[in-house]
C-alpha cells in the first residue's frame, strides 16, 4: 500500500488532548475539515506541514464568555480578526443578542464567520445593541414569549440565556426580577444559563443567587474580588460548594473586573477549580498591549498555581462539553472538527496583571497557529 497523503500535518514538541489523554511530542494530520489521525508518528505526507518543536498543540480553544457582535454594538467585536488568530476557534457569545435581533444575528454573526459562535441570549429583546443603555433597564423589554419563539427557531445555535444581574447591566430595574423572567424562559426551553452575579452594590447575597442556579447552569465572573464573590476570608462560601455539588459550574469571565489573583489563589489552594476558562473579550480590549486573550487568561491561572493539564482541559474539552458539542470540539481524536491551536511559552512577555494591579511572573502562552475546520486561519510570522 502507498503511503497516506494528508492535506496538512502538524507537529509539536507537545500534543495535549484530555479526551484521548495524549500529553508528549507528536502530530496531527488532517484531511478536508477532520482530524484523521494523532499520535507520536503519524506517518505519510500532506500539501502542508508546520514544525512547532516548542509548541504545544492543543485542541482549537473554546471560550464561554466573550462577545461577537457588529462593531457598532455595545460590546461587539469581530472574532475572526480579534479572537479567531488568537487560537480560539469556538466561543460563546455573553447576551449580545435578544429576540429582536436573532435572526440578523445568526445570518451576520454566526453564519458570516469563520469562527464557530453560539449564542447565550439575553432576555432583553434588545440584547446588548445600543451603546450607553442597560440591558435590562426596562422591564417591558424582558419578553418571555419572545425569547422562548427565538430559542425554538434557533434550535443548536442557541446554547441557552444569559444574564447579568450588575447595576451596570440592569439600571434600576430589580436584578430578580430580571433573573426570573431569564428563569421562566429556561424552563420552558429546557435551557441552560450564563449568569453573572450582583455584588455591586451589595444588595444581594451571593448565597441567594447561587441557590437560583440549577445543574447545567454557569456562574460566570466567579474570580471578582471584593464583597459577593465566592471567596470570603481566604475560603470558598458554603453557597458555592452547595451549587457545585448539584452541578452549578464556575466560568473565569476574566473582563475589566473579573480577575483578582488572591481570589484565584485561594480557590485553587482550596480545591475549587473553575470549570471552564474564558476571557469575556469585548470592544474596550480591541488594541490591548499586551493582548488581552484566552492563551493569556490561562497563563493567569497557571501564574496562581493552576496545573497545565487542568487549565489546558478547562480550555477546551470541558467547554466543549458544556456546549453540548463533545466529541466534535475540543478534543484531537479522529474524526472530530480540525481546529487546533498551538501555543508557545514566551519568558519575556509583559507581566502577567489582574484587573485591580497586581501581578505576577512566569512568562505566558501566545499562539503561533490556529486551523479552523483544516484551514490555517493564524500564524505568526
Amino acid at each position: 500500500m502507498g503511503e497516506a497523503t494528508y492535506d496538512l500535518i502538524v507537529r509539536a514538541g507537545r500534543v495535549f488532548c484530555a479526551d484521548t489523554r495524549m500529553d508528549g511530542p507528536g502530530a496531527v494530520a488532517v484531511s478536508g475539515d477532520r482530524i484523521v489521525a494523532a499520535g507520536e508518528e503519524i506517518v505519510g505526507t500532506a500539501g502542508r506541514v508546520f514544525e512547532f518543536p516548542d509548541g504545544v498543540l492543543l485542541p482549537g480553544l473554546v471560550d464561554l464568555h466573550s462577545h461577537p457582535a457588529p462593531s457598532d454594538w455595545k460590546y461587539g467585536i469581530d472574532p475572526d480578526v480579534e479572537i479567531l488568530p488568537r487560537g480560539v476557534t469556538t466561543i460563546l457569545s455573553q447576551g449580545d443578542c435578544g429576540a429582536d435581533d436573532w435572526q440578523f444575528y445568526r445570518d451576520r454573526v454566526i453564519h458570516g464567520s469563520k469562527t464557530r459562535v453560539r449564542l447565550a441570549m439575553s432576555v432583553a429583546r434588545g440584547g446588548e445593541r445600543v451603546p450607553g443603555t442597560e440591558a435590562f433597564g426596562n422591564v417591558d423589554d424582558l419578553d418571555v414569549d419572545a425569547g422562548v419563539a427565538a430559542i425554538k427557531d434557533g434550535g443548536d445555535l442557541i446554547w441557552g440565556l444569559s444574564v447579568n444581574a450588575s447595576v451596570n447591566a440592569c439600571g434600576d430595574s430589580d436584578p430578580k426580577l430580571v433573573v426570573q423572567r431569564t428563569l421562566e424562559i429556561a424552563e420552558r426551553t429546557g435551557r441552560p444559563i450564563l449568569f453573572g452575579n450582583r455584588w455591586d452594590p451589595y444588595d444581594w447575597p451571593i448565597s441567594e443567587q447561587l441557590d437560583l442556579l440549577r445543574s447545567g447552569d454557569v456562574l460566570t465572573y466567579c474570580f471578582h474580588s471584593g464583597p459577593n464573590g465566592i471567596v470570603e476570608d481566604g475560603k470558598v462560601i458554603d453557597a458555592a460548594l452547595r451549587a457545585r455539588d448539584r452541578g452549578v459550574l464556575f466560568d473565569v469571565g476574566h473582563g475589566m473586573s473579573s480577575f483578582d489573583f488572591p481570589t484565584v489563589e485561594a480557590a485553587i489552594v482550596d480545591g475549587f477549580l473553575p470549570d471552564t476558562i474564558s476571557t469575556d473579550q469585548y470592544a474596550r480590549h480591541v488594541g490591548s498591549d499586551p493582548q488581552h486573550d484566552l492563551p493569556r487568561t490561562i497563563s493567569k491561572l497557571l501564574a496562581a498555581g493552576m496545573d497545565e493539564r487542568d487549565a489546558f482541559t478547562r480550555a477546551t474539552l470541558r467547554p466543549a462539553g458544556v456546549l453540548g458539542m463533545a466529541g466534535e470540539i475540543g478534543t484531537l481524536r479522529g474524526g472530530a472538527c480540525a481546529d487546533i491551536a498551538v501555543l508557545e511559552r514566551n519568558e519575556d512577555a509583559a507581566p502577567l496583571a489582574d484587573v485591580v494591579g497586581n501581578s505576577r511572573p512566569g512568562g505566558c502562552y501566545e499562539p503561533v497557529l490556529t486551523v479552523r475546520a483544516g484551514e490555517v486561519v493564524g500564524a505568526a510570522e
